[in-house]
């Protein structure tokens, strides 16, 4: 090879290994981007044939990528709230303020059509008045939990109204389920989302599972069933994943739900079904919080109340 030749490629070549990339430019987050979503700071900017790849946060969600279009996910088994960790992709339906004559039974039909399980967490006021209802729902397969017995606000009740609201919830649940041989599972969720440190501590330490939400749909605004479905799956694509809150007493629920599994079907999403870790209520009674006392001591027979803090 000539002495010019050999030049010139040398030049060449320094020339491509140049161009190959420049450096980080800074890149400014948008102010209306989620303020739960991945922000980027810095960004590598090529000269590749291809187009630079957009930050995460400005990438549509690509459709079944999670699961293999199968809408049932798999079962998650806790026995704490610490352990409800769920991939990206997968949801969990829940339902409260139930059952309902004239809308539970609707709910179930759909989430059977979808070969799906939720997880309803009833009103004790609500399981004593339609125990058959509230026990098809267990029969059904599906979750049952509690809610307190008639909707209070535990946060502005005293610890022991509070508590005592909690078991009464229980025990009017697990009544109306032991009627058909079925049994309260440990999950909990405050009414209004309401809750205090004692509550929250307190019934963690008696082996209860506080439910969160992720996603509140908002289903009890006088709203259409489109509106409901657009807005819940709108904050569901912003997140990936979740805790999802319906209600199974309004219509409008009833209406959307079977176009919204659809759409979670048919974008890749899959529906996990949660499970306590152990049979029946983790191998304890009912919350006791409110058992009566004679003369400072329990009554003959009643189980001994699960910690209490000061």
């Amino acid at each position: 090879m000539s002495l010019t030749r050999f030049a010139v490629c040398l030049v060449f070549v320094g020339a491509s290994l140049g161009a190959c990339a420049k450096p980080p430019s800074h890149l400014t987050a948008s102010a209306d981007l989620a303020p739960h979503a991945y922000q980027a700071t810095d960004r590598t900017i090529t000269n590749s044939i291809f187009a630079a790849s957009k930050p995460v946060t400005d990438q549509p969600m690509p459709e079944r990528i999670f699961t293999s279009g199968h809408l049932a996910g798999r079962t998650l088994a806790v026995a704490s709230t610490a352990d409800i960790i769920l991939r990206p992709g997968e949801v969990i339906l829940t339902f409260d303020d139930g059952p309902r004559p004239g809308k539970t039974p609707a709910i179930l039909d759909t989430l059977d059509a979808f070969g799906v399980k939720a997880t309803f967490l009833m009103l004790g006021r609500a399981a004593a008045a339609n125990p058959k209802l509230a026990a098809s729902v267990a029969l059904a397969g599906h979750t049952v939990g509690s809610h307190t017995y008639d909707h209070a606000d535990l946060s502005g009740k005293t610890h022991q109204e509070a508590l005592d609201d909690i078991a009464q919830g229980e025990r009017a649940i697990s009544a109306a389920l032991a009627q058909s041989g079925q049994v309260l599972s440990p999950f909990f969720r405050f009414p209004y989302l309401a809750q205090t440190g004692f509550l929250r501590t307190n019934l963690m330490l008696g082996n209860m599972v506080v439910l969160d939400v992720d996603i509140d749909s908002k289903d009890y605004y006088s709203e259409t069933s489109e509106q409901v479905a657009a807005r819940t799956m709108a904050r569901l694509e912003a997140r990936g994943s979740g805790i999802i809150l319906f209600h199974d007493i309004h219509q409008r629920t009833v209406d959307m739900l079977p176009g919204f599994l659809a759409q979670l079907e048919q974008k890749g999403y899959s529906v996990v079904r949660l499970v306590p870790k152990d049979s029946g209520v983790f191998g304890r009674d009912v919350i006791t919080a409110d058992a009566p006392v004679i003369d400072g001591a329990l009554r003959p027979g009643a189980p001994h109340p699960g910690p209490v803090l000061q």
